[in-house]
């Protein structure tokens, strides 16, 4: 059964009260789940899939500015009593997500404090994510970049591939369309990637990991050490090649 990581280290108890007040739903690839400047009216916890974080700018295409998938939830700054959308998001990857409306997330947060500390502690991680993706666009180079990417993406496709073109990831890098062709087109030469027709499969995640920049590898430290989830960040999903995650889960309901 899909999970989420922050769902699955609440207490046993708060996750018994919280999931009678919300609903799964369905993520459709490519939807608009959130749009820059606009209300956030629910919590998602996406269960399976992921999306990205983007923004607008004046006369380009939207910008990533990072990712989401189950190890986190969209629509966290509602616990600061705020509800306009910093960032757009789009599905990457269709799956499902939990979703618990505003309205019954403020009178949960009282009776609710493991919720808030987990809101509150994910909070964090995205700053310091973000302050990791603003360097990573200015300093480090496409090939690293894109290697960056595509394993922030089998770690929430919680598989060997998804779904992507050659102009989608243009896009959400930043760079022109020929760019990603001739690094992806290198990838693929190694043998790390195999792509036929908008699908991306991850083959040596041992050798893109040695091509990815270092930003990779300090949003898993900073995830593991905001969230305090032992051993390790687990949002490394079940791929053979990644480290072995915790069972210790509070059972669902």
């Amino acid at each position: 059964m899909p999970t989420n990581q922050l769902l699955d280290h609440l207490p046993a108890a708060e996750l018994r009260r919280l999931w009678g007040l919300g609903a799964e739903v369905s993520l459709r690839g490519s939807q608009s789940l959130l749009t820059q400047d606009l209300p956030v009216r629910e919590l998602l916890f996406p269960l399976k899939g992921f999306v990205c974080l983007v923004t607008p700018l004046e006369q380009h295409p939207p910008l990533q500015l990072g990712m989401v998938g189950h190890e986190g939830v969209l629509g966290a700054q509602l616990l600061l009593g705020r509800s306009l959308s910093a960032v757009g998001v789009v599905v990457q990857e269709e799956g499902q997500a939990w979703s618990l409306p505003a309205a019954a997330l403020q009178r949960a947060l009282p009776l609710n404090p493991g919720l808030r500390r987990l809101l509150t502690r994910y909070l964090l991680v995205q700053l310091r994510h973000a302050a990791t993706a603003a360097a990573c666009l200015h300093f480090h180079p496409l090939q690293a970049r894109l290697a960056r990417w595509l394993l922030m993406g089998q770690d929430r496709a919680q598989g060997d591939g998804f779904a992507v073109t050659h102009s989608g990831l243009a896009q959400l890098l930043g760079v022109r369309r020929v760019g990603v062709t001739v690094a992806a087109g290198a990838l693929q030469e190694a043998g790390y990637i195999r792509y036929h027709r908008g699908w991306i499969s991850v083959c040596n995640r041992t050798g893109l990991q040695s091509l990815s920049c270092s930003c990779y590898e300090q949003d898993l430290t900073a995830y593991h050490r905001g969230m305090d989830f032992p051993p390790m960040p687990a949002w490394l999903g079940g791929n053979a090649a990644s480290p072995s995650l915790s069972t210790a889960n509070p059972p669902k309901p």
